[in-house]
């Protein structure tokens, strides 16, 4: 699914986009951690959602900044989210998780990216969402490779 957060122009619907998008990226990390079975994937995966936490530490200063409300949770996406998580434990093992929350990484690859190249971003907040995109590939690389040797 291609995500269209991050091509408002609106910064401050931006913002509140994105922290959506956080609070249904950390549900999803929740759903994994719980459900993973090797120790060493769980907390590979808990510290990426270390990043998704600093992610919205700094989304949510930006929304102070601005002025903008600050949801307090995610939207119907993270039924998805969670619910492809779920699905995968039931039917598969390790390997199967993770490449489902590598799916769900697509969507956050491509919000950062449309983020860090929006226009209506300020420039002193455009190196948020460059350090967050990068985030999110290197947490993609990392599962979409583990699956693989899983």
């Amino acid at each position: 699914m291609v995500t269209t957060v991050g091509t408002s122009s609106d910064f401050n619907k931006l913002i509140e986009n994105f922290i959506i998008l956080e609070h249904d990226a950390i549900a999803a990390y929740d759903a994994v951690i719980e459900r993973l079975e090797k120790p060493e994937f769980k907390a590979k995966i808990a510290e990426f959602k270390g990043d998704h936490e600093r992610h919205m530490t700094e989304l949510k200063s930006m929304a102070t900044r601005n002025g903008v409300d600050i949801p307090g949770k995610g939207d119907m996406k993270q039924m998805l989210t969670t619910g492809k998580v779920a699905f995968a434990d039931m039917v598969g093992d390790d390997g199967s998780i993770l490449m489902a929350m590598a799916s769900n990484e697509n969507d956050t690859v491509g919000a950062y990216e449309n983020g860090k190249d929006n226009d209506c971003v300020p420039a002193e907040d455009r190196a948020v969402f460059t350090r967050a995109y990068k985030d999110e590939l290197r947490h993609k690389e990392w599962m979409e490779t583990t699956a693989r040797t899983v």
